[in-house]
């Protein structure tokens, strides 16, 4: 009897998914805490109303208590593993001390593996980065930087209240430290054109950031947004997205951890584009196209 030889399948994209499941020998699932936090640019010390593309749940739509998640996905992923994620407004936005009993509150909990911080590169003075180190030191994380946009104009138009500097600075300091970084990129912001979404991706990949999350631009309600640009819609078609994110994953270091290709709002408080929750059909539609290239993460790196 011969062997069937199998035929190995191209990794085309390097997920978070598959890193976790590397790194803890299983799936792993981030769980998406409320840390009660606001925002600079929402308080008053930087500015009101927040980016003008984000919604009152502040970037968190989703959030709810460990337990109360851990219950609902323990049927879906009974064997999974499980990372606190402080995703609403901005994560380190308080005295140290605050945010230190937050973080070890979730980290005490027997069924939390890791950490994970979602903030803004304007929120890290020297003792929120000694915490974050001293954690990182004894514990998985990672910390998350809204970035959204390397060009200043658009930075502006959006109400995103610091420069690229302060990103320089910020991710030189995490990097420094052995801090893993994500960094989130907005894909379809007013004024963009192609060109200059791919410099801001190029822009993130060499600035040595570990992961990256792409977000496909969502006109929700309650966001400044749907006031300023009622119409907008980021992109027309699937289509239009898909060709675009392919583009990306080709140039993007074949290293780099891909931790988002698309955004998704909740229904009820979406508006445009109409059809982008459909974020499996999205997700699909990219692994098919790069199959059709015959391309993968890193093709034209």
């Amino acid at each position: 009897m011969k062997n069937a030889q199998k035929k190995t399948e191209i990794v085309r994209i390097n997920t978070v998914s598959d890193y976790l499941k590397g790194q803890f020998g299983r799936k792993m699932v981030k769980l998406a805490l409320d840390g009660g936090f606001t925002c600079p640019n929402r308080d008053g010390s930087k500015g009101t109303g927040g980016c003008i593309f984000c919604g009152s749940g502040g970037g968190g739509d989703f959030a709810s208590t460990i337990d109360d998640q851990i219950e609902l996905m323990s049927d879906k992923w009974p064997n999974a593993g499980y990372l606190a994620y402080f995703q609403n407004h901005t994560n380190t936005y308080a005295p140290v001390d605050e945010l230190k009993e937050k973080y070890e509150h979730a980290l005490n909990n027997p069924k939390i593996e890791g950490l994970v911080v979602a903030t803004r590169p304007d929120c890290l003075p020297d003792d929120v980065l000694d915490l974050l180190s001293d954690i990182n030191s004894k514990h998985f994380m990672w910390v998350e930087l809204g970035l959204q946009t390397i060009h200043n104009k658009t930075a502006e138009m959006i109400n995103r209240c610091y420069d690229l500097s302060v990103y320089d600075k910020a991710i030189n300091d995490l990097n420094s430290r052995g801090i893993k970084v994500v960094v989130h990129l907005i894909l379809g912001l007013p004024g963009e054109s192609r060109e200059e979404m791919l410099d801001s991706v190029r822009y993130v990949a060499e600035s040595g950031a570990w992961g990256l999350k792409l977000h496909l631009l969502n006109v929700v309600k309650g966001s400044q947004m749907e006031t300023l640009y009622p119409n907008y819609s980021s992109f027309e078609t699937i289509d239009d997205y898909v060709e675009l994110v392919c583009d990306i994953i080709e140039i993007l270091p074949p290293e780099m951890v891909i931790h988002r290709l698309t955004g998704d709002a909740p229904r009820k408080t979406l508006i445009s584009p109409s059809w982008s929750y459909r974020k499996r059909t999205i997700l699909n539609e990219i692994n098919a196209e790069l199959r059709k290239r015959g391309t993968y993460q890193g093709f034209r790196y």
